[in-house]
């Protein structure tokens, strides 16, 4: 090995899938003590990339070194026994197990043969408080928020002590003060001599954090460069083209009030909340985490209850709790967990396509089929999904065009008012572009969006109008022009009025600004 500093290095990885180049000679090498950022649009093969290094797949050709020996990695096991440890986007936890079990399953500390719990519970206290969150070992994982089962996964793999630390979006689903935790790991592991491998589509983490970039365009892996890299240059090496304007918002002429929110009440959760939404018009939610801002949209949809007020699409006033009513009046949802709520990943993309317009395309018991197909293939190529067929299985394809298949199938069904709940979580620069570009036609259309997004840049660059909302209420309402992250955080961080009740607690944490 010419660099006694190289950890890792992949040489010429090939990997295909039935009707599918994933990966097609890829390099890419790792130091000590540094972070090497991996970079490319959704589908480009970063995922598969990664999976090859904790063993889920064994590449076609190609090598994998590491300490200078090549080896082969045919399992998890082999992965965490060449000191790589992977923290996935997609959690790897066990819902009814407690963290510091999920922390050391497989691994638990042991005394007299029999599972020292004391001992493993100590020891996770010690990588929680390490990671910065405050959760009891104790806890069972399904009762932690998302940003916190993240944390959890950090600590899980600084238990394994790697060498190798790759980390897959590991900031998606955190807030600013999270993201300077987590950074704050990161800087202190690189000092220890791990070498980290970051991936992430925020392209301002890349200088802050990272020392190279290596991208990776339609499998193949195109440039190396430093992370001091201009952003716009780093899109044009990722996506191959320079976007001119990242949020392509076009304003049309504001119609006629299409959503209705009076009153919205759900005790303990949020209160009196008020809004509209008009046609050709775009709306965003932002507010604190725990703000009540999912809750609010998910009783609107009719997915959660509530306790007084009424929802009304075009004025006519929705039941209760009626997801069915909901979607017959024109609501659709785009949930903030694409995976649990929003697909059935066993299905293919032409069946989740067709979930919401299958009743109506039912006839005497019988489907057709055939209209199906023909609205999927259309709204699939209008969308521009990556795949290798309407037959393939959604749970293969990648982030951003699984987040396509989501709102497609509400395309599809004629929505008058979209629900976007973090409609771009986890998504690169160039998918953000096109689903920017698809709300643009929907208003242009005559619909409504309604969005809720942590990332208040998108915020203010994609709605007309913002709404803010502190501890389950509407503080403040804020038009495109005088909306401002300053003026926003304000209203974020009010305190309800004493004669009101405040509904979270934990609603303490900012929303984030990249």
């Amino acid at each position: 090995m010419s660099n006694p500093d190289e950890l890792l290095r992949i040489e010429g990885i090939r990997k295909t899938f039935p009707g599918v180049v994933a990966l097609d000679g890829v390099d890419f090498d790792l130091r000590r003590g540094e972070v090497h950022v991996l970079l490319g649009e959704n589908g480009a093969g970063k995922s598969t990339l990664i999976k090859m290094l904790s063993g889920a797949y064994t590449p076609d050709a190609g090598r994998i070194l590491v300490g200078g020996r090549e080896v082969r990695i045919h399992g998890a096991q082999d992965s965490e026994r060449l000191g790589i440890a992977t923290i996935y986007q997609e959690f790897n936890l066990v819902p009814d197990l407690t963290v510091a079990e999920n922390i050391f399953l497989g691994r638990q500390p042991r005394r007299f043969g029999m599972i020292d719990r004391k001992r493993m519970e100590a020891e996770a206290a010690e990588l929680l408080e390490r990671v910065g969150v405050r959760v009891s070992p104790r806890a069972r994982v399904r009762e932690l928020g998302i940003a916190r089962l993240q944390m959890v996964e950090i600590a899980k793999a600084l238990s394994l002590d790697a060498r190798v630390l790759v980390m897959d979006e590991p900031t998606a689903v955190l807030t600013s003060e999270e993201v300077e935790k987590l950074f704050a790991i990161v800087r202190q592991l690189r000092e220890d001599g791990v070498g980290i491998v970051f991936i992430t589509h925020h392209l301002d983490e890349i200088a802050a954090l990272g020392d190279r970039v290596t991208v990776i365009r339609d499998g193949r892996s195109v440039g190396q460069v430093p992370a001091s890299t201009a952003e716009d240059e780093l899109v044009r090496l990722m996506v191959g083209r320079s976007i001119e304007q990242q949020y392509p918002r076009r304003r049309p002429d504001r119609g006629a009030a299409l959503l209705s929110v009076e009153g919205l009440t759900r005790d303990g959760v949020f209160h009196d909340v008020s809004f509209e939404v008009h046609a050709g018009e775009v709306v965003g939610i932002a507010g604190l985490v725990g703000a009540g801002r999912t809750e609010v949209v998910r009783a609107v949809f009719g997915a959660d209850p509530y306790d007084e007020g009424t929802v009304k699409v075009g004025g006519d006033a929705l039941r209760r709790s009626d997801v069915n009513a909901a979607m017959a009046a024109g609501i659709g949802l785009v949930p903030e967990d694409r995976k649990g709520q929003g697909l059935l990943l066993d299905a293919s993309v032409e069946e989740n396509l067709g979930l919401v317009t299958m009743r109506a395309a039912t006839r005497a018991g019988l489907v057709d089929r055939r209209a199906q197909h023909v609205a999927a293939e259309r709204i699939a190529g209008q969308l521009g999904v990556r795949m290798a067929g309407l037959g393939q299985h959604v749970r293969t394809l990648s982030g951003g065009n699984q987040q396509k298949v989501v709102i497609g199938k509400w395309l599809l069904a004629d929505t008058r008012v979209l629900i976007l709940d973090e409609p771009t979580r986890g998504i690169d620069v160039g998918a953000k572009v096109e689903i920017y570009q698809l709300i643009n036609e929907l208003t242009a259309a005559g619909a409504a969006v309604l969005m809720i997004s942590s990332d208040l840049p998108e915020v203010l660059g994609m709605s007309d109008r913002v709404l803010v909302m502190a501890q389950g209420r509407i503080a403040g309402e804020l038009a495109a022009d005088e909306a401002t992250q300053d003026a926003v955080m304000a209203l974020a961080v009010s305190s309800p009025t004493s004669e009101n009740p405040t509904t979270d607690n934990t609603a303490k944490e900012a929303t984030r600004g990249h």
